[in-house]
Formats: structure tokens, sequence, C-alpha cells
């Protein structure tokens, strides 16, 4: 194969790249050239004490790692691929605590008990609530004057409702939590001149107020998901600890991913208006999923090698990084017609953006989509004739494909 025509120095990880843009034409060249490619780092900038990461840019080679964690870990070095370069270890290893860094059996014990919350009961239990919700979120949007921001105002509304629906947040406490997860992933933007100490603050405050919740039901259990998931822990249920961190990873994998797919969503519609045009008239059942391929929220994760192994040509050596790149496997022609193309009516549609299969798929798909669904079916209803007033505002960050702002107004 020739070499890549990637600049030196290329880092699929730069935040400043992505706070401007998702690298598509660097990850058609790489996987046409070199789809498993070693990136190189100044030592230590990711955090770690290592000189980069092999970048895996297929679908296939994606999907391979993402279904061996015997070979490919995510406790190792976690699953976050790029921390601040003054990160402590000590820092990196408490993540472990988390669903998404472990490895089986860890991994399997905590799912199969997590998985309770997630069953299809459950979410159908919460569809008419949310639905309610959806539709008084947008009431509220159309009736305000002028341009909006269609973050603030609508995306970010939803996803937060579901959670603390699902879990048993309190209404009054539940900007909280926003807060609380805005804070975690947003260290790398300066506009928000928040510190990586005061992200870690943030997820503290999460766990702590979790684990209360946790505690309380202990006392007096309820007929709820927590109750479900902490109140006999000698029958399997997750600890308060455990729970903590649970609820931490649900106020990222639950509020910023699904917030930042309907942003996307919104405005791949605003700029192909003949899709906006098909969704209003047919709604497709297909599109959520075609929307989250379109946005894939979380540009990459990674897994850490557990011995030496080949993947795509490469000879990649125990302990090295690699990193997963789901925008890059969401757009592979040798899976995809037309990838390039937004298609709501896409099928089959095999994307990546819940994961690349294996223990770590999204425990949350399935309420992901149904959230996905309702506030499109309410923009639909209640603003058909939205359009954009102004340029999406990116984040900026090494791993999360996020929109700060997105101006539309109604025509």
């Amino acid at each position: 194969m020739p070499d890549p025509a990637l600049p030196d120095g290329f880092d699929l990880t730069d935040p400043d790249l992505l706070h401007h843009r998702v690298p598509f034409p660097e990850f058609a060249e790489l996987r046409r050239t070199e789809p498993v490619r070693w990136i190189a780092q100044p030592h230590g900038l990711a955090g770690f004490a290592d000189d980069g990461y092999w970048a895996v840019t297929r679908h296939a080679d994606v999907k391979h790692v993402s279904t061996h964690p015997e070979i490919f870990s995510s406790t190792r070095n976690t699953a976050i691929i790029r921390f601040h370069e003054h990160i402590q270890r000590d820092a990196i290893d408490a993540q472990r605590l988390i669903l998404l860094n472990m490895d089986p059996p860890e991994h399997t014990r905590v799912r199969q008990i997590v998985q309770r919350g997630f069953t299809p009961r459950a979410i159908r239990a919460l569809e008419e609530r949310l639905r309610a919700r959806a539709q008084a979120i947008v009431a509220d949007a159309r009736a305000r004057s002028g341009p909006f921001d269609f973050v603030t105002q609508v995306a970010c509304e939803l996803p937060l409702q579901a959670i603390a629906e699902l879990i048993g947040v309190p209404q009054e406490d539940r900007a909280k939590i926003f807060d609380w997860s805005n804070r975690m992933i947003a260290y790398d933007d300066p506009e928000y001149a928040i510190t990586e100490e005061a992200g870690a603050q943030s997820a503290a405050e999460i766990i702590a107020y979790a684990m209360n919740m946790a505690a309380e039901r202990k006392r007096c259990p309820a007929h709820d998901i927590v109750t479900t998931l902490v109140a006999a822990e000698d029958e399997g249920n997750l600890n308060s600890d455990e729970f903590g961190f649970f609820v931490l990873m649900l106020a990222v994998a639950g509020n910023e991913t699904t917030r930042n797919a309907i942003t996307h969503g919104m405005h791949a519609f605003l700029t192909h208006p003949g899709q906006w045009d098909l969704f209003k008239r047919e709604r497709p059942a297909t599109t959520a999923e075609e929307i989250v391929r379109w946005a894939t929220p979380v540009n990459a994760f990674q897994r850490t090698a557990t011995r030496d192994t080949e993947l795509g040509g490469a000879r990649i050596r125990e302990g090295q990084r690699v990193g997963l790149f789901y925008a890059s496997a969401n757009h592979d022609p040798d899976v995809f017609e037309d990838p390039d193309a937004f298609d709501i009516t896409r099928d089959p549609n095999p994307h990546l953006g819940f994961g690349g299969g294996g223990p770590h798929y999204c425990l949350g798909k399935s309420l992901a989509v149904l959230e996905i669904d309702l506030i499109f079916n309410a923009v639909a209803d209640t603003m058909p004739t939205l359009r954009l007033a102004g340029a999406p505002r990116r984040l900026r960050s090494a791993w999360i494909n996020g929109v700060k702002e997105l101006r539309v107004t109604q025509a």
C-alpha cells in the first residue's frame, strides 16, 4: 500500500482538530493506504507514559478490536484516548471503577446487574412520560421569539430528563446533574475556563450524589430502578460505590452523547432539506440509526494490547494503545453505500455509533433511539419550518464530536 499523504505530526486526537471538523478526508486516506497506522505523540502528551497510539480506521478492524477484550483491554489505560498531559496516573487508574473501563469478568458481573434498568419493559415504562416531556420541550422552544440555541433549548433537555427519570432524580436536582456532566467533559475547551481539577470535582459531586441515593434506597426501598440495582448486595446488586460510578457513566454516556446526536441530526436535516421533508412526511423507522451514524458523537475510544498481536497488517506490541475511530468506520465505503450521504432510509445500517459490538456495546441504545425518535417527531409536529440561523459552534475535545451552540429560527 502507498504511504498516506498526511502532514508530519498529524494527530487524530488533537482537540484543535475536532474543534473545527471531523477529519473525514484523512480517515479516507488512512483506510485506503494504512488502515492501522502508528500516530506518534510527544512523550506523555495524552497523559500516558508512551509516545503515541495505533489509529484503527476500518469498520472491520474496529469491530475486531471491540469483540476481543482478551487481546485489547479497556482497563489497562481506560477507554479515554487522550487526557490532559498533566493528569496523574492514580487519577487515570481511579476510572477503572467505571463500567466503560472494565474488562471481563468484572465487566460481565456489573453489566449483568445494571442491565436490569434497561430491559424493554423498563424503557417502555418511560416512553409516555418522555413523549410528553419531548412535546413540552419543543413547545416551550416554539414559544420563544426570534433565533434560539437548539442545543440548550431542545437537544440537551430530553437526554437529561430520560436519565433522571430512569434513576429517579427529583426534578429540582436535574439541573445540577446537567452542570456536573458538562464540566466533566469540557476541560479541553478554553471557552468554558474549566480546569481538569474542576472536572474531577464535578465527577466527585455526581458520585457522592448517587451514593447518597443508594444509601437512601437501602434504608427505604422503593419501586424504582435504584432499589432494583442496590437494595440487596448479597443478591448480586451494586454496592454504593459501584452505583455511584454507574451514574457517573450515565451522566456522560447517556446525556452528552444523545444530546450531540440530536444536535448533529437537526443540523443534518436543516442542511439536507429533502431529508427533512421526507421525515416530516413519512417518519421512517430507520431515521434514528442514520442520525447516530452521521453524528457519531464519540469520535474515538481506545483499548490497550494485552499481548503482541497483528491487526490490519500492523504489528502491535503488548502495552501499546489502540485508537478506535468510529467516525471513520461509519464512513467506510466497504460497508456503506454512498457513506457521505445523509439518508434516513438507509437499511441495513451496521454503523458503530453505539460501539463495535462485544462487551461494551451501548447499554442504553434502545433508550437513545427512543429519545431521538421522540424529539424529532415533536420538532416535525411543532416547528416544521425550523431553519438555521448560524453555523454550529463545535466543542474543543480530543474524543467527543460535540456542538456547543446551534442557532435556529422559525421561518
